[in-house]
């Protein structure tokens, strides 16, 4: 790098990237509550547009099915078949019709709004602000330890959920059932919490940084452009990379939830 150049680069100025980038201000007026302002901000936009979206999807594309669809009701049916057939009755057998809806809903609702991270003018999905996530995981709890009391009885799901027949009977009832309670129980939904939101963290942080590092190149003269030809192509690497990590989150969180429903209606541990 020849001295004219470094000097170009120091003495252009650089913003990274930070945690201002997680918080917006309202829109309007707001309500405290608690020490927090209750309001519409740019995250509450984007929850109502990742809900407008998903309904738009599924209105359009089954309010009036034809034999020989079209093509965004045949990409939403891949969609759901795929739920059901990649997701639902791998873990959940017979029982897999009646949970199809609610893993529906799970994988497409994060799905598009994971998409939002990569959409113009947009770059931010709603699920990496820790609140959103932990809302799903909660229900995704509620379901499966409510599917399995109701078939085991509340002390048993706790027996199948927490006691290992197979271990020594000194550990069974000690140590084991302890841990056994604490994975199952409690750390479940916190798990998929979060993996669904540091993924986002870090997938908006990735961006922003390569992003603002091409405009950086782009602004500050003809002696930064050649960097344009790393730096360029890795932005476009990357939105790719994300469109697959959207889609590989909503998966994962949906196929965790249905293996979590499917040991809860176990028989056996």
């Amino acid at each position: 790098m020849t001295p004219v150049v470094a000097g170009a680069i120091v003495a252009a100025e650089f913003h990274p990237p930070g945690t201002g980038d997680f918080t917006f201000r309202c829109f309007g007026p707001s309500i405290k509550i608690l020490g927090g302002d209750l309001c519409f901000n740019f995250i509450t936009f984007l929850i109502l547009l990742t809900l407008v979206g998903l309904f738009a999807l599924f209105f359009f594309a089954f309010r009036k099915p034809t034999v020989v669809p079209s093509k965004l009701q045949m990409m939403m049916e891949l969609g759901v078949d795929f739920v059901k057939e990649g997701i639902a009755i791998p873990m959940l057998g017979h029982d897999a019709v009646r949970y199809v809806p609610l893993l529906t809903a799970f994988f497409f609702y994060i799905l598009v709004g994971n998409l939002f991270e990569v959409f113009p003018f947009i770059s931010f999905s709603a699920n990496s602000r820790v609140a959103f996530p932990l809302v799903l995981a909660v229900i995704s709890w509620i379901v499966y330890n409510a599917a399995g009391v109701k078939k085991h009885g509340f002390f048993g799901y706790l027996k199948l959920t927490c006691i290992i027949p197979a271990a020594p009977a000194i550990l069974r009832y000690s140590l084991l059932m302890l841990i056994e309670f604490v994975s199952n129980i409690l750390v479940r939904p916190i798990t998929l919490t979060v993996r669904l939101t540091a993924n986002f963290i870090a997938g908006h942080f990735l961006l922003a940084i390569v992003f603002a590092g091409t405009w950086f190149f782009i602004s500050n003269g003809v002696l930064t452009w050649p960097f344009v030809l790393i730096s360029g192509p890795l932005a476009v690497v990357l939105v790719g990379f994300e469109v697959f990590v959207a889609i590989l989150q909503a998966f994962i969180f949906s196929i965790l939830s249905a293996s979590y429903i499917g040991q809860a209606l176990a028989e056996e541990h």
